[in-house]
């Protein structure tokens, strides 16, 4: 028996008790395949990561937009005629100016009132110096707004001037 043959023969019974063959048919011309294809990133990682910030900021973006949207753009326009009894600048965080107006139809009648946000001080100041004096209110309604930080209430006063 030639040496080649005997390497063969021991090899082929090295296999045979473990169950595992002692050597791979492709031979190590197939390893660096695997190693190449093993060693590269996934193909989708990139895109996911583009994901991972486009989306986000897509998000914020359309975030910030419908604020400045509901803060820019008025549901509604008018005037209100009556007493201002209250006028405050309140707030733990964000100030700002809250009052209440009373509507009052006839004289003996229930008054209604009408609870306003001023977000401009210099026409704080003007309706501050006329309390308690029948004024009307210019105000514009302002619905949807996401925080209470851009008032208390949707109605928001653009102008005042004194009636009586």
């Amino acid at each position: 028996m030639s040496a080649h043959a005997m390497r063969a023969a021991s090899s082929r019974e090295a296999g045979a008790g473990s169950g595992r063959r002692a050597s791979f048919a492709g031979g190590p011309a197939i390893l660096p395949l695997l190693r190449t294809h093993s060693a590269r990133p996934h193909a989708g990682s990139g895109a996911m990561k583009k994901g991972l910030i486009i989306i986000p900021a897509v998000l914020i973006l359309g975030f910030v937009g419908f604020v400045w949207l509901t803060l820019h753009w008025s549901y509604s326009t008018g005037e209100r005629a009556g007493y201002v009894q209250k006028l405050s600048r309140k707030g733990w965080v964000c100030k700002t100016w809250e009052g209440e107006m009373a509507m009052v139809t006839m004289p003996g009648t229930v008054s209604e009132k009408f609870q306003f946000t001023i977000p401009d001080a210099a026409i704080a100041d003007k309706i501050n110096a006329n309390l308690g004096k029948r004024m009307t209110l210019t105000y514009e309604q302002h619905r949807w707004l996401p925080s209470s930080c851009f008032g208390d209430t949707e109605y928001f006063v653009t102008d005042g001037h004194v009636t009586e």
